[in-house]
């Protein structure tokens, strides 16, 4: 059988390194906000190109802090994809913001400017792209619209860690950029975890004192904060695994080559020069999605649909205004036709091409 994701696999070859990481963690007594966080921090903030990297304890908390430290007007509209993960929804009404839906480009299956510019209203107060499956937006022109219309960016980089447009990496667009670092993510750590990256030392002076009670001093307390902490063992987990995150990187966009070189007769993801790709998941169209997935299924191929349930058709956003009568036909082929194939830092090359001979098989 070949999984989609085999986590023992993909970690197997940092496991001792991981080991030595939690004994040193264990034996220093000291398990929140300590020395591996701020190592960690240093080193992806250094990684990614940005000044400031805060900690916190989950993907949907970074997005939560980004937006609430904007400190956005009561009652903001905040545009966001149509096709995204419903984190990126959550992150907008748990601030009591309305989100806006989008229709992606069909293409690139991320946010479609265009679309952006003409959902733009009098109460519009930011923007939250989501680079998708590893690619990231169209950011020279999503930031032209920014500020144009003078509204905050905020970046969902969970599935982009190392990705880049024009040479410029992931979490660099924008105001303040969220990612994640659970176990699936090219960058993973063994629990759930996350950060947030910006360059704006008042922003992240914010961010800093909203995951930790609102305090920057213990027992003083300056706003109405969140117990929202990037613990110390898994910033240990992520200390180890940094170093290699290009290379794990490397080996999935190697993969990825191997499967638009065999692949025929489906829609393959858009490959652009300017663009460098991470390939979080490799994403392919059929309108035999289905079939295709049973027939994988049934021939030891694991595979996995991101996602079978665009947000506006999720029984939670029901109550949502606009949301229940909406009609986003772009995400709704998108989630209909999706599939994801296996494509993991534990996989090699003849795991994919046997994927690539079953799929053109189904598909002959």
């Amino acid at each position: 059988m070949i999984k989609y994701e085999d986590l023992r696999l993909s970690n197997a070859e940092f496991f001792e390194d991981y080991k030595h990481a939690f004994s040193e963690t264990l034996e220093s007594g000291w398990f929140v906000l300590g020395s591996a966080v701020e190592k960690f921090e240093d080193s992806f903030a250094k990684y990614c190109g940005v000044k400031h990297c805060i900690g916190v304890a989950s993907g949907l908390d970074a997005l939560m802090l980004s937006l609430k430290a904007l400190n956005l007007p009561a009652g903001s509209e905040v545009i966001v994809p149509s096709n995204t993960y419903i984190a990126t929804i959550l992150a907008v009404l748990q601030n009591g913001f309305k989100p806006v839906l989008v229709e992606p480009d069909i293409n690139t299956y991320n946010i479609d400017p265009e679309a952006i510019r003409k959902s733009i209203t009098g109460k519009t107060a930011a923007i939250l792209v989501v680079h998708l499956y590893g690619k990231l937006c169209e950011m020279d022109s999503i930031r032209q619209i920014a500020q144009e219309f003078n509204l905050k960016v905020v970046e969902d980089c969970a599935q982009a860690h190392g990705a880049a447009m024009k040479g410029v990496k992931a979490g660099c667009w924008s105001d303040a950029a969220a990612f994640s670092f659970y176990p699936t993510k090219n960058l993973g750590c063994l629990g759930d975890g996350g950060a947030i990256l910006t360059n704006d030392a008042e922003l992240a002076d914010m961010i800093r004192k909203l995951r930790n009670y609102g305090s920057s001093k213990k027992y003083y307390n300056e706003y109405i904060g969140y117990n929202s902490r990037l613990d110390e063992v898994q910033a240990a987990f992520l200390n180890v695994k940094l170093p290699y995150l290009d290379k794990i990187n490397e080996h999935k966009r190697k993969l990825a080559k191997i499967y638009f070189q065999e692949l025929k007769n489906l829609i393959l993801p858009v490959v652009d020069a300017d663009y460098y790709d991470v390939y979080h998941i490799f994403n392919i169209r059929s309108n035999n999605r289905d079939s295709l997935r049973q027939y994988l299924l049934e021939n030891g191929v694991q595979t996995e649909i991101h996602y079978p349930v665009p947000p506006h058709r999720q029984k939670a956003c029901q109550e949502i205004s606009g949301f229940a009568d909406s009609h986003f036909p772009a995400s709704e082929l998108i989630h209909q036709t999706t599939l994801s194939l296996p494509i993991s830092y534990g996989h090699d090359e003849e795991d994919v091409r046997r994927v690539c001979r079953l799929v053109n098989s189904f598909c002959a």
